[in-house]
């Protein structure tokens, strides 16, 4: 890629976070172009549509809470990894306002630009969930698309103003419920 592209698809990137943080996913993608200093037909060759924007803005995202979770996995008990990963992908899930709802979408969809990332993200973690499960410290009558649906309403919960007061402590609330052991129990409150 040139130099002055791959200038102007970073410029993309940084304005569509910003965006997207301020004013959700929905935000104008004439918008962004504006923001990033560059023309919409730019923004267009770049990323064809919002979901292309998305998965390139998000993978990295994707691809840390991934790792993280393979990490959990090597070097944690089963339910303070468990806890921990959830914990962190709920709060990366809220701080793009309204991603959680295309990343559900994208699950179902073979051919949306996030669906590979999404698979991936929904099965670290359910990998983690595996684990704690086969340790005895989560409930067995739940799988990752269960967690990964837990996910989604727990960022939806921080994603309300009104209910967002109540996000925390519902979130141990959930784990709570999730896993059966003390030290999990512990592991969910901070």
């Amino acid at each position: 890629m040139r130099a002055d592209a791959r200038k102007n698809r970073d410029q993309l990137l940084a304005a569509a976070g910003t965006a997207i943080t301020e004013q959700g996913v929905d935000v104008s993608m004439r918008d962004i172009a504006r923001r990033a200093d560059v023309g919409l037909a730019t923004l267009l060759r770049h990323f064809p549509t919002r979901e292309a924007l998305l998965d390139a803005l998000l993978r990295t995202s994707f691809d840390e809470l991934t790792a993280k979770a393979d990490a959990l996995a090597a070097s944690g008990s089963p339910d303070d990894a468990l806890a921990s990963w959830l914990r962190d992908c709920v709060a990366w899930t809220t701080e793009y306002r309204g991603a959680v709802a295309l990343m559900a979408a994208a699950l179902e969809d073979a051919e949306s630009a996030l669906h590979a990332s999404c698979v991936t993200l929904r099965a670290a973690g359910a990998r983690l969930l595996a684990r704690a499960q086969d340790a005895g410290a989560a409930r067995t009558d739940i799988d990752g698309a269960d967690l990964f649906a837990l996910v989604a309403a727990l960022a939806w919960l921080g994603d309300q103003p009104s209910l967002a007061p109540r996000a925390e402590r519902l979130f141990g609330v959930v784990a709570g419920a999730i896993l059966t052991g003390t030290a999990g129990s512990d592991a969910v409150g901070g």
